[in-house]
């Protein structure tokens, strides 16, 4: 063989390899870890929930090895901007004022959002019946955009984990805790530490606050968010979803 004829032969086999290590480069997904029952951390350290289980299923669908990058709820997209991974898998809404920052998926699923209190409250959910009021909400989400908005008057308490919020609204520390209705109920209210406590009104709707769905968020202008959009509808289609869903959830969560 001649050596230009080695020489190509070489540099196509460097290309291939380089080809096939694009095609196996991990995706590192921001998860959180405290949300039960859509991401916690067990007693081993592992983590499960519903968001784990999307995310190693659309890594799958990806053909790319599934990277958990753990992040507290208020940095998560801070940390998405800085590199630190590639998309955030932790049942974050897509709301206009987040996607001046990141890009998104499309939604993954959608449930509506309610006040959790006592058993015998009796609070006016108005400006001013809920005055001085104990409310407790995760720091950095939709929830706390809808609490601010709606009960400016009421006694805010702003947390960086779920588990701390529940932990508070059972020590009588809050009056009211606002959460998704899912995730309350599976993550609290079915448990024996949401005994004695309820939802309490009706479920909220605020688009502007709330958002429209829940979604996967990636760095503006990545095209991942259109390969992730096809494998949100690629796992729809085999089933891979509703296995998911109804490992964690009685309904069918993605919505309308």
């Amino acid at each position: 063989m001649t050596f230009k004829k080695t020489f190509l032969a070489v540099a196509a086999a460097a290309m291939t390899l380089a080809g096939s290590t694009a095609v196996a480069e991990a995706l590192r997904v921001g998860v959180e870890g405290a949300y039960a029952p859509f991401s916690k951390k067990e007693a081993d350290g592992t983590l499960s929930g519903f968001d784990i289980d999307m995310a190693y299923a659309l890594c799958q669908k990806l053909e790319r090895e599934c990277v958990l990058v753990e992040q507290e709820w208020d940095g998560m997209i801070p940390a998405l901007i800085a590199n630190k991974y590639d998309a955030i898998v932790a049942s974050m809404s897509i709301t206009e004022d987040r996607k001046k920052k990141v890009g998104f998926s499309e939604k993954y699923y959608h449930t509506p959002s309610r006040f959790i209190a006592r058993d015998d409250a009796s609070f006016e959910m108005t400006r001013e019946g809920t005055s001085g009021v104990k409310i407790g909400v995760l720091r950095g989400t939709t929830l706390q955009c809808y609490v601010e908005k709606h009960f400016p008057e009421a006694d805010i308490k702003l947390y960086n984990t779920q588990e701390d919020v529940f932990a508070d609204l059972t020590a009588g520390r809050l009056d009211l805790q606002l959460n998704n209705t899912l995730g309350a109920l599976e993550g609290f209210l079915n448990t024996p530490q949401g005994k004695g406590f309820s939802f309490y009104g009706e479920d909220l709707d605020d688009p502007a606050c709330l958002g429209e769905g829940v979604g996967i968020a990636v760095r503006k202008g990545d095209p991942l968010a259109a390969e992730l959009s096809a494998a949100i509808e690629e796992i729809r289609a085999d089933g891979t979803y509703k296995t998911i869903n109804d490992k964690y959830f009685p309904v069918d969560i993605y919505g309308n």
